[in-house]
């Protein structure tokens, strides 16, 4: 398992394009990996389907992706047709696709979904979300359930958020999306506040606590 600031695991692997190594792949940028249950099945092939379609707005974010499932890299190559077909989109799959059939990075990495088997009675893989940063740490993780097709562009907005609060002294609130107000950091002073933000807006609450405090400056 992997802890939110850890180094992620620096691990080797097969993939569609070849063999990685996953700090190397990474290099400047952020990556986003993820999991699905198994090729050739209908939740999947809609999500990479919409990876597919959302691609250049992770390269806007410089976000490398790559997805992972308990199959080997004939399999995802044969697949990722029926992908790119139902995403209607043409030329080569624009992104690696992990063989794990050995299962090694699955349990390593905490993405067995007990639930969920394969013909052999093996358990598959889960719907893993990991967000790894620059310097190679998680940043974020998320986990579905196999029943359950994710959201990528709440994605997106957890990528937005992380790299906006990864360089600026706020926090993002329920819902937020890129150019809404901020949370600025209970952590900052008022007095630092001020030398940060032009403009700060404090809710007043019945506590009398000035902790809600937002701002558009950032």
């Amino acid at each position: 398992m992997v802890n939110l600031g850890d180094v992620f695991p620096n691990f080797e692997a097969d993939t569609t394009v070849g063999k990685i190594k996953l700090h190397d792949w990474v290099g400047n940028s952020w990556a986003v990996l993820f999991s699905h249950p198994r090729d050739f099945t209908p939740v999947c092939t809609t999500e990479l389907g919409r990876v597919v379609k959302l691609v250049p707005e992770f390269e806007k974010r410089n976000s490398k992706l790559i997805a992972l499932s308990c199959d080997d890299v004939p399999s995802h190559k044969e697949w990722s047709k029926d992908v790119m077909s139902y995403a209607g989109a043409k030329g080569d799959f624009p992104y690696p696709i992990i063989d794990d059939s050995s299962r090694k990075l699955a349990v390593s990495l905490g993405m067995v979904d007990p639930d969920e088997k394969c013909p052999s009675g093996n358990p598959l893989t889960c719907r893993a979300v990991f967000v790894i940063g620059p310097d190679k740490k998680l940043k974020a993780s998320i986990l579905y359930p196999a029943t359950t097709g994710r959201n990528f562009d709440e994605i997106l907005r957890l990528i937005d958020s992380l790299q906006l609060t990864a360089v600026k002294k706020v926090a993002t609130p329920a819902d937020w999306k890129p150019g809404m107000p901020v949370m600025v950091v209970p952590t900052l002073s008022k007095d630092e506040a001020a030398k940060l933000f032009k403009k700060i807006e404090t809710k007043q609450l019945p506590s009398k606590q000035e902790y809600l405090r937002t701002t558009t400056d950032y």
